[in-house]
C-alpha cells in the first residue's frame, strides 16, 4: 500500500510539473509573415473577469516595420446589461521566442484588458487552425492561476474534423482539456 501511495504521489508530481507555464511548448519556428490574415475563434477558455464572449473575429497583419499588430471584435456584456461589440486594437513586442509574443492593447480595449498579456502560438498550420495561450497570473507552484486561451480557425464554420485531434492533444498539454466552451457566430458584430 505504500508504494502505491508513493508511486501517485510520484505520478501526481510529474503531472504538475507539467502543467507549470515555464514548460508549455510553443510553435517552433513561427512564421509571422504566414501567420496574419484573419481568424474565426472556435473555442475559448475565460480568465477571470470582463472578456469577449463571442462573436470574435481577429485580424493579425505584420506592418511595413516588421511589427505585428492585430484588431479583434466580439461581443461583450458590460455592467450585467448591456451588450456591445468591442472593437478591440494591439501591438506585438517580440521576444527571443517568436512564438512567445507580449501583447499590447490600445484604446477602449484597455478598458477589457489592462497592461501586457503574454501571447503565445501554442501550434498553427498557418491555413486552418491556430492556439493561443496566455497566462495572466503564474502561481507560486508554476502553473497558471489566471488565463486564457483561443482555438482559432481560418474557416468561419469552424476547424476540419482532420484539424480535431491536434487541437485536443494541445489542449491536453495545455492542461486545459474540458475547460474550453464554444464561441458562437450569429453576426451580432457584423457592420
Amino acid at each position: 500500500m505504500l508504494r502505491l501511495t508513493i508511486a501517485l504521489c510520484v505520478l501526481a508530481l510529474g503531472w504538475a510539473q507539467n502543467c507549470q507555464v515555464s514548460n508549455i511548448p510553443v510553435k517552433e519556428n513561427f512564421d509571422k509573415y504566414k501567420f496574419q490574415g484573419t481568424w474565426f475563434a472556435v473555442a475559448k477558455k475565460d480568465p477571470s473577469g470582463l472578456f469577449l464572449l463571442d462573436n470574435i473575429v481577429a485580424h493579425y497583419t505584420v506592418e511595413d516595420d516588421g511589427k505585428l499588430t492585430a484588431t479583434a471584435q466580439g461581443r461583450v456584456n458590460i455592467l450585467n446589461n448591456w451588450e456591445t461589440c468591442a472593437q478591440m486594437f494591439s501591438t506585438f513586442e517580440e521576444t527571443p521566442h517568436p512564438a512567445k509574443l507580449r501583447l499590447k492593447y490600445w484604446g477602449a480595449a484597455t478598458y477589457l484588458q489592462s497592461g501586457c498579456d503574454d501571447h503565445w502560438i501554442i501550434d498553427t498550420d498557418y491555413d486552418n487552425y491556430a492556439v493561443h495561450y496566455a497566462c495572466r497570473v503564474v502561481d507560486t507552484d508554476g502553473t497558471c492561476l489566471d488565463g486564457y486561451s483561443f482555438i482559432f480557425s481560418r474557416h468561419p464554420n469552424g476547424l476540419r474534423p482532420q484539424d480535431q485531434a491536434i487541437v485536443t492533444q494541445k489542449k491536453q498539454e495545455l492542461c486545459l482539456l474540458g475547460k474550453y466552451r464554444r464561441v458562437a457566430h450569429t453576426g451580432f458584430c457584423a457592420a
